[in-house]
């Protein structure tokens, strides 16, 4: 299996090993595989009676072939132990007659995150090792909340391997900055930064094009990576749970075989939806795939108009994974719609005018696959306390994005398929929204609410948020993005 920028027309081609350790493309392209590997049904068949890690060293396998299968299990089984994932790596828990929540946050930083961030620094260490690299890798990470948590907790104290991570500083929850604040590791370092999310991601794409930074670093034995999911092996680990959940679907005889399913996802830099996106090029019996946006809807607008325009109000919404306007994934569904002479031509309208309107059979293209619905603050609160009060199932506010617009979906499509929603976080991340949506009325702080959610719902506070407020505080300082390259060089 070989890969190619999405930007690239002579279709250069690289190994997965060297795309898993550059991460982004030299053109400013990202990484796609030259083909889709099919799932057979008796390949499904045979993932039904394996387990989380295996099935994911399956899948994997089918798109590293650089990397041996044996080599792939074994980091699968480390990644996804028990130990990790308390309550599973991806369990399936039923809702409502045609809602399924795929819980995807029981892993060490309690976000969706984990799935792909406990695996991708084995792989990215491997790599090194394949493409004979001597020099240590520096992981650069833009992070709207959890990527970052979850990036750094993956690769503190491995070997050969530094990590930095830059945030919004007004632009996470007050427990996922105490999360990267109180990171520990000899390898790490996190800086906040005055700006947004796509302020964050901007500068780091500078940092990955910058020729002369990337000769500075290489004369002091760095070389750049990323742990963002515009790394090819950030995201190619989210394939797997879509897959899985059909397995557990088939196995709880939910559905019967051959059965479509649609899948909503909670939408930001369009990663995660892509990947489900792969999973039905590759066979899985998906049918609708449901961007679910909050007020930052420009993805909503893209997929109904076919026109991305960032140029746009910017709101701080109580879902901040989601506060995005330069979704970069949306980059790799538009090579494989369009092509890459197109898509090269998009993505410079949208560095230079901020917008891009794509022809008419490119958005036909997408528009098979996927439709594009959002939920501002007063929906997302009120499906909260809807999903709590009428259901029992305490949902985090990215999630409850999604299990908005999936009924949003239902009531105005007439499709009674079955739906998998992705559930991104614990709803203890974002405990202090999730207690003010059910009560009406505000916790008495951002991390009293983790208690006082508990309490309210007698369930237990997601484990790796226990005594968030006791732990050291080892990063605060907060820099301006026109200063990021400069803090990079002080930590190499």
């Amino acid at each position: 299996m070989k890969y190619y920028s999405t930007r690239d027309v002579s279709k250069k081609s690289y190994d997965s090993a060297v795309v898993i350790k550059q991460g982004l493309a030299a053109d400013g392209g990202l990484f796609i595989p030259e083909a889709i590997p099919t799932l057979t049904r008796e390949n499904i068949e045979d993932l039904c009676a394996m387990s989380y890690p295996e099935r994911a060293a399956k899948i994997l396998s089918m798109y590293l072939t650089d990397y041996t299968y044996d080599e792939l299990l074994a980091d699968c089984k480390e990644a996804y132990s028990e130990d990790s994932f308390r309550g599973g790596a991806a369990p399936l828990c039923k809702v409502t007659d045609k809602l399924y929540s795929l819980e995807l946050w029981h892993g060490p930083t309690a976000a969706f995150k984990d799935m792909a961030l406990q695996i991708m620094p084995r792989l990215l260490s491997k790599a090194l090792v394949k493409t004979g690299e001597d020099n240590t890798a520096l992981i650069l990470v833009a992070t709207s909340g959890d990527t970052g948590k979850a990036a750094l907790e993956g690769y503190k104290d491995i070997d050969r391997i530094k990590i930095m991570v830059f945030y919004p500083v007004d632009g996470v929850s007050k427990v996922q900055k105490l999360q990267m604040a109180t990171q520990t590791g000899n390898n790490v370092n996190v800086y906040a930064i005055r700006g947004n999310f796509d302020d964050a991601q901007t500068g780091v794409k500078k940092i990955f094009a910058d020729k002369d930074a990337a000769k500075k670093l290489l004369d002091n034995s760095y070389i750049l990576s990323s742990a963002n999911s515009i790394n090819w092996g950030r995201l190619v680990p989210q394939i797997v749970y879509y897959v899985s959940a059909y397995c557990d679907m088939l196995n709880a005889k939910e559905i019967s075989f051959g059965e479509t399913v649609n899948v909503c996802v909670p939408t930001g830099n369009f990663g995660n939806i892509f990947a489900a996106y792969l999973a039905k090029l590759m066979g899985l019996p998906l049918a609708k795939l449901i961007c679910a946006s909050n007020e930052n809807n420009v993805l909503t607008e893209f997929l109904r108009t076919g026109t991305y325009d960032r140029n746009r109000k910017f709101h701080t919404t109580m879902s901040p994974s989601m506060d995005i306007l330069i979704s970069s994934n949306l980059e790799r569904l538009l090579c494989f719609a369009a092509g890459e002479e197109k898509t090269a031509g998009y993505m410079s309208e949208l560095s230079s005018k901020g917008a891009y309107t794509v022809d008419n059979d490119t958005r036909s293209a997408i528009n098979e696959t996927f439709i594009g619905y959002c939920a501002d603050e007063t929906a997302t609160a009120a499906t909260v306390k809807k999903f709590y009060n009428e259901y029992g199932y305490l949902a985090d506010t990215h999630t409850s994005v999604a299990l908005n617009c999936a009924e949003q979906y239902l009531k105005e499509s007439g499709d009674d398929k079955k739906i998998i929603v992705a559930s991104t976080a614990s709803p203890y991340k974002f405990a202090a929204d999730v207690y003010r949506s059910i009560t009406d009325t505000a916790a008495d702080s951002d991390t009293d609410a983790l208690a006082q959610l508990s309490e309210l719902t007698n369930t237990e506070i997601a484990y790796p948020l226990r005594n968030l407020t006791e732990r050291k505080v080892n990063f605060s300082e907060v820099i301006d993005p026109s200063e990021m390259l400069d803090v990079v060089y002080k930590f190499m």
